[in-house]
């Protein structure tokens, strides 16, 4: 039986856009090694519907940090969607990367904040992408992109 990865990437900029690339693509080479047996879905927050997370075995939300917090369209997609989940996806293993060109602490703390409250299990400490841009970026989020699908398939999460 098939499993699915949700990744809900904010993409303003082509940097955040090449991180959720490098995402999609870790996965999608580990599913070409194994069969497909873990379907990828990487959409905004923005496209995101409270079905299309419920529908998912795990997800990985990456955000920028905006004014010191996580940014507006992944804060958008919970003010319309968190009730909805609110008991109906305990347990959802969930990752996060964050894009931050301040420490990014506040924003951690935040979506931290939201998984606990929807009782999400954290499968991952928060990755945090601070500082000037760095192409190493893209592979610390194809990693955990990576490890999340591969513990779906095994079956970890």
């Amino acid at each position: 039986m098939s499993k699915t990865l949700l990744i809900i990437a904010h993409t303003p900029s082509p940097n955040t856009a090449v991180l959720a690339k490098a995402g999609l693509d870790a996965c999608l080479g580990y599913n070409g090694y194994d069969q497909g047996a873990v379907k990828i879905r990487c959409v905004s927050p923005f496209d995101v519907t409270s079905p299309d997370l419920l529908a998912a075995d795990a997800v990985i939300i990456g955000t920028t940090e905006n004014i010191g917090y996580m940014a507006g369209a992944t804060k958008d997609m919970f003010d319309r969607c968190y009730n909805d989940w609110l008991d109906h996806s305990d347990a959802k293993p969930v990752a996060i990367y964050i894009r931050a060109g301040l420490d990014g602490t506040a924003t951690k703390r935040a979506l931290t904040s939201i998984c606990g409250g929807l009782k999400w299990r954290l499968v991952a400490e928060p990755l945090i992408l601070h500082g000037d841009w760095n192409d190493g970026f893209c592979e610390q989020v194809g990693d955990l992109c990576l490890g999340v699908a591969a513990g779906l398939d095994a079956g970890i999460f």
